[in-house]
């Protein structure tokens, strides 16, 4: 699926826009470009910055998000990340961003960042989205149904995920408020942990069966 560049470039100015509030710390410095090297740089917030001098226009680029990614999965979903990894220049800009591709019926499934707020927009498709509040707000759901050019907030920390509802498929991108905001999936975490949670454990938290805690943990293992 291809999205159009124009639509891109509108998509990304506003996430960007809407950031100028960043959760990273506020760079003291124009930029702090990350690099592997620990010789040659100085640590800050999280990774090693090269000597200013030597940044590049290719330490502030990135080519590819007019590309879907592959929805051939168990979810049916592709989310392609934009994060200090991929952009060097992003570190302690309190920013990043993804592209997310869904299959028809796909979904993003209930995950969190520990590190960002999202804000989500819809370019293709039909999406059901929402979060869960905390326990101290009685768990509370906040849900719509998303069309092109629709937005959605995830507050920071929040368990949300999207649904794809279409008969098509759905593409959205979002911007984070942190160059690195973390991923927690919340099945693949209880479920799959190495080692594993002791099933007893979980069947009494999610009061079930502990053969089928056990069948559910043999699932995410694989």
């Amino acid at each position: 699926m291809r999205v159009s560049k124009s639509l891109i470039l509108i998509t990304l100015s506003a996430l960007v826009i809407s950031f100028a509030e960043a959760y990273d710390p506020s760079p003291l410095q124009d930029f702090c470009v990350a690099i592997d090297d620990l010789k040659n740089g100085v640590f800050v917030n999280g990774k090693f910055c090269k000597d200013p001098k030597q940044a590049k226009a290719e330490d502030f680029f990135f080519s590819g998000l007019n590309q879907a990614g592959s929805t051939n999965n168990k979810v049916r979903s592709n989310v392609t990340t934009v994060n200090v990894d991929q952009i060097p220049g992003l570190n302690t800009m309190g920013i990043s961003l993804v592209r997310i591709d869904y299959a028809p019926y796909g979904q993003n499934p209930p995950h969190t960042h520990p590190r960002a707020t999202e804000i989500l927009v819809l370019i293709e498709g039909t999406l059901y989205v929402g979060f869960v509040s905390s326990n101290q707000d009685n768990n509370r759901l906040f849900a719509k149904v998303l069309y092109p050019g629709d937005v959605f907030v995830f507050p920071i920390g929040m368990i949300h995920f999207q649904v794809n509802i279409g008969k098509t498929p759905a593409v959205a991108f979002a911007g984070l408020s942190s160059q690195n905001a973390g991923v927690i999936t919340i099945a693949d975490t209880v479920f799959g942990s190495t080692p594993p949670i002791n099933p007893d454990i979980l069947a009494q938290a999610f009061q079930l069966d502990v053969n089928i805690v056990e069948d559910l943990e043999a699932k995410f293992r694989n």
